[in-house]
């Protein structure tokens, strides 16, 4: 994973002033633009789209500073307009293309960044592959932001405001793996950006075909693999941190790539004021 990410960002260097394929790109890589867009973010710290503006933004800025004029550059780094590159330039640059050219600046710089694993061999990740067969995730569903660090307010008003015997029907419908209440986040972003809304459902997992109230919310889940990672320690920054490492070290150490659906986090035990958990971080995958 990590000669194909390097690989992605020399195809974006030399295509920055082209519409990018990356669907097309993935492909000839091995993998899938999902897997590849969620890899990225992950190790990058930001969206593969982002990177993308950043790298096209400082490039342009050495042809602002020279004398074409300023649509001919917007156009060949794919604005239509001088209002939309402007906009771009400025929200990487700070200050608009007029700006720079006045005054040679300020400028800042997105490097061409580079991937590299480092391994470590000290940190023993608790993970199984199951095979598990078609079930539904039902239960109470929500829009929230993505946040990557610390508790989720959205998420935790949206779990306070259930009376405590919505919790004892959903725990009695329960009847597969992964067994018990569950946190469930779908329709993610592929490119992980913070910030952008996801569904989180607070539920249980149901086999195939079970019938359950018509006011639950559902989510079908195809037959297929998970990697499920066992965390214990400090809630939520233990499960937080162990999310972060599937992406620098399991994902480009084994031969599996994620695949489009739900990730669930099954809570085993907790303390009573949630400080610390021991949890199961369930994420689909396929063979890479």
């Amino acid at each position: 994973m990590i000669a194909a990410l390097n690989r992605l960002v020399e195809i974006i260097e030399r295509q920055l002033t082209d519409e990018i394929d990356f669907a097309g790109i993935a492909s000839g890589l091995g993998t899938t633009e999902y897997h590849l867009r969620r890899m990225f973010s992950s190790l990058a710290g930001m969206p593969l789209s982002e990177y993308v503006r950043r790298r096209r933004m400082a490039v342009a800025a050495a042809d602002v500073l020279g004398e074409e004029d300023l649509l001919t550059i917007a156009v060949r780094y794919g604005y239509g307009s001088n209002e939309a590159f402007n906009r771009a330039f400025r929200t990487v640059h700070g200050v608009s293309p007029g700006d720079v050219r006045r005054h040679g600046g300020p400028l800042r710089t997105q490097p061409q960044l580079r991937f590299r694993l480092t391994v470590e061999g000290n940190t023993t990740m608790d993970t199984r592959i199951a095979d598990r067969p078609a079930f539904a995730l039902v239960g109470h569903a929500t829009r929230v932001p993505l946040i990557h660090q610390g508790v989720n307010p959205h998420i935790q008003e949206h779990i306070a405001g259930l009376p405590a015997s919505a919790h004892a029907r959903l725990k009695e419908l329960s009847s597969t793996e992964p067994a018990g209440l569950l946190q469930v986040s779908a329709d993610v972003d592929p490119d992980y950006t913070e910030g952008s809304e996801l569904t989180y459902l607070h539920g249980v997992a149901v086999a195939e075909g079970t019938d359950v109230p018509d006011d639950l919310d559902r989510i079908d889940v195809p037959a297929g693999a998970w990697a499920v990672f066992r965390t214990e320690g400090p809630y939520p920054e233990a499960l937080q941190s162990t999310w972060a490492a599937t992406a620098a070290d399991w994902f480009p150490s084994n031969p599996w790539r994620l695949r489009p659906g739900p990730s669930i986090v099954a809570v085993l035990d907790r303390a009573d004021d949630f400080s610390t958990a021991t949890t199961e971080l369930w994420l689909p995958v396929e063979r890479a």
